[in-house]
């Protein structure tokens, strides 16, 4: 079955994405969708999930960049994303560079935007987060914050201080992508706070690098043509924990705990230590199955 990649071309978590699916030369499909609500053929198929990027195979549907990469090396091992056999720590870094290394990109790019911030965007996020989004006072913060991109940037530097190509040694891998999207996102927006970490040894080098693995065999699906995907296909079987298997078949509710909070309600048919894997019906989709991490996502019994 194809990989159908929903995204939009400036998403940061796309771009991690993409390289993976660059470090496998895959072949996929990109299904554009919108930067901003409303987006309802994605929820179709995720049931209210709103964040970017989600992968779609058939009726499974992966959300989260954490969770799409875990699913990409599970299905195609080969030329691997842990060239170093370190996977749960390279795994692990996620939790630093879609956090903080992440926060101090976006208030660097914001910032730099000021008032040229479209309104719509800007409401669009304040529902996102559940916090005001207030360019003003990320632009007063951005020499803080450009500082702190710095920070995070030299430890990337550190890590090249041998001469290595990559960061695991010779050979990419998804620690190379997790590190190099917040440095793609401010490059993207030709924000200020790019100078912040361009005299780096080695950073620019091994950023070429990076950025000329590429995105693997790109084409294009319409989201009439994903949802079509899901309709004419089956979940793949899935199997629930000894620890889960009391909540096996149950009416659950899985949201992210951190923002884009908008429950995914359905029946737990799948778990592991690193996700869960909700059946859900769609009157457009048809039966699909929604997997979503474990890690900063929430399960509860419906009530």
């Amino acid at each position: 079955m194809t990989i159908l990649l929903h995204q939009y071309d400036s998403s940061p978590f796309s771009e991690k994405v993409r390289i993976c699916l660059g470090i496998k030369q895959l072949s996929w499909a990109a299904v554009d969708q919108p930067v901003i609500m409303p987006k309802p053929d994605l929820l179709a198929l995720t049931g209210a999930y709103r964040r970017i990027p989600v992968m779609q195979i058939g009726a499974d549907i992966y959300c989260d960049s954490v969770l799409i990469v875990r699913e990409l090396e599970r299905r195609f091992p080969e030329r691997t994303l842990f060239p170093a056999r370190t996977p749960g720590i390279d795994q692990a870094l996620a939790q630093w560079t879609d956090r903080s290394f992440f926060q101090a990109a976006v208030a660097v790019i914001f910032g730099g935007l000021g008032d040229a911030v479209d309104p719509a965007f800007k409401k669009d996020r304040e529902q996102l987060s559940g916090q005001p989004f207030d360019p003003a006072a990320m632009r007063a913060a951005v020499p803080h914050m450009a500082g702190q991109l710095r920070a995070h940037a030299a430890l990337i530097s550190e890590q090249l201080g041998d001469g290595r190509a990559f960061l695991s040694g010779e050979e990419p891998g998804l620690i190379d992508a997790t590190c190099y999207y917040n440095l793609w996102f401010v490059r993207s927006f030709h924000a200020p706070g790019a100078a912040a970490f361009e005299d780096l040894p080695g950073l620019s080098a091994w950023y070429d690098r990076v950025r000329g693995i590429g995105h693997g065999d790109r084409s294009s699906a319409t989201r009439e043509d994903a949802i079509a995907a899901a309709r004419d296909a089956t979940p793949a079987e899935a199997s629930v924990l000894p620890a889960d298997a009391a909540l096996a078949g149950q009416d659950v509710t899985v949201a992210a705990t951190d923002y884009g909070r908008d429950p995914i309600r359905g029946k737990l048919v799948g778990s592991s230590h690193h996700h869960w894997s909700i059946a859900r019906e769609d009157a457009r989709a048809g039966s699909v199955v929604v997997h979503v991490p474990r890690l900063t996502f929430s399960l509860t019994r419906a009530h």
